[in-house]
């Protein structure tokens, strides 16, 4: 392979130059949004290495950390080409303008050159535009693409919502009735909304901690708008907590973070992402906390609380995707996202928190450490509430076989006869008759 430095390319001899790496990776950045750097090999392609130390990736990685804002962290690898010690830099990133040492590059051929003030508004103003229309734009995708099934289920539920009155015939028309075509085209909304293969994905995980160190389970996740929301609601609900409540004749589970809540908050996160910035959606889920992430700035000069308080009027980045997600019912109404996050989470004291990053918004339910901590006790007081409950049943329907007993209360039979066994052991019911006409009794009450 022949290196040669390009837009994307730079080649140092050394860390040696390192400083003079790091703007070459902001005016990379800022030009095309990723490229490589590769110390060991001088700028005509000749491989030369270079001595590689225990501390030389930490000082590359450091050193390329501090010295570039808005931070990046790239991929740094130590590796023999053609014999020779090499280090190798991979980065991307997409929230321009980067700047190296408090100034704003852009790369033109090898050279990196830095940009006027005038440079500098015109790459702002570049960068906001497009993620503001870039539902709007045209996609890659074509009709046939788009999952029809997909979008048939959609029409049928947005009908039964009453929120739209027509029915779907062809995929083509009911696209152009949503206005997710122009021309003959398909828009990048309708990529997201209905086709399985875009640049949409989420990434989850389950942590055994309160960090990033050590993870139990990872999953990506990718397809449209729709299937995504239902992986990753079903993901968090399997591996949060649950308890079982009891009624007289009723049995409830109880999540210990509210799941309508959740959903919300996933909704929110797909639909008001910055969708020009390549990085996916996030669901971390660590032994005190869930958190849901999505890469979209929160509106400038608003915090969450004016939404929570319900007095501002919802901001719309991806209005197209939002209204359309909106007539499936998918979302209820706008503007009470976070108000409905906040209040579903308050009738249940489950603390949440609404975080403006840098690089996205985040919601946080904090979990209930005693629902993890005193499981046996959780379970305890299941079979306590399941035995009254048993007891109870009994008492209104004397006579009654085990089977039925389950079927009545919704409880698994072998359950349910553990609980029978452990009634009766106390003395409290008893069984009388044969074991395929006769049924259970509390215990002193008259047998009709």
């Amino acid at each position: 392979m022949k290196y040669k430095e390009s837009e994307t390319v730079e080649l140092k001899k050394s860390t040696a130059e390192l400083k003079e790496a790091v703007i070459a990776i902001a005016a990379m950045l800022n030009k095309h949004g990723k490229g490589r750097v590769y110390f060991g090999i001088k700028n005509d392609g000749s491989i030369i290495g270079q001595d590689i130390g225990e501390n030389t990736i930490r000082e590359v990685s450091q050193t390329i950390t501090d010295n570039i804002e808005p931070r990046i962290f790239p991929k740094i690898t130590a590796q023999k080409i053609k014999g020779r010690g090499c280090i190798t830099v991979v980065f991307s990133g997409s929230a321009m303008p980067y700047f190296a040492y408090g100034r704003a590059y852009m790369r033109v051929g090898d050279e990196n050159k830095q940009l006027t003030v005038r440079e500098l508004e015109k790459l702002i103003l570049k960068k906001h535009k497009e993620s503001i229309d870039w539902e709007k734009q045209y996609s890659n995708k074509k009709i046939y693409e788009i999952n029809a099934r997909v979008l048939r289920n959609y029409i049928s539920r947005a009908n039964t919502a009453g929120r739209i009155n027509f029915k779907f015939d062809n995929t083509k028309n009911v696209l152009r009735k949503l206005g997710l075509l122009s021309g003959n085209k398909l828009l990048k909304a309708a990529e997201i909304l209905f086709c399985n293969s875009n640049s949409l994905e989420i990434q989850a995980a389950v942590f055994a901690g309160i960090d990033k160190i050590t993870f139990l389970d990872i999953k990506k996740f990718e397809g449209n708008i729709f299937e995504l929301l239902k992986e990753s609601e079903k993901y968090i609900s399997e591996r949060i907590n649950w308890r079982v409540q009891f009624g007289k004749l009723e049995r409830e589970e109880i999540p210990e973070v509210p799941v309508k809540a959740v959903r919300e908050a996933l909704v929110n996160s797909l639909c008001h992402r910055d969708y020009a910035n390549p990085k996916g959606n996030e669901i971390a889920i660590f032994k005190d906390r869930i958190e849901i992430y999505n890469p979209g700035d929160f509106p400038e000069g608003y915090v969450p609380e004016d939404f929570i308080k319900g007095k501002e009027r919802s901001i719309l980045r991806n209005p197209l995707i939002a209204e359309t997600v909106y007539k499936s019912k998918d979302i209820e109404k706008w503007g009470s996202g976070l108000k409905r996050i906040y209040d579903e989470c308050k009738a249940v004291r489950v603390p949440v928190e609404f975080e403006v990053l840098k690089s996205g918004f985040l919601v946080v339910f904090r979990r209930k450490p005693e629902w993890a901590a005193r499981k046996g006790e959780g379970v305890n007081e299941g079979v306590n509430e399941g035995v009254s409950s048993v007891i109870e049943y009994i008492r209104q329907n004397p006579g009654k076989r085990a089977p039925y007993i389950a079927q009545a209360l919704n409880v698994p039979l072998k359950t349910l006869e553990r609980w029978l066994k452990k009634i009766k052991f106390e003395g409290k019911i008893r069984y009388k008759g044969s074991a395929k006409t006769g049924g259970y009794y509390i215990k002193g009450s008259k047998v009709k």
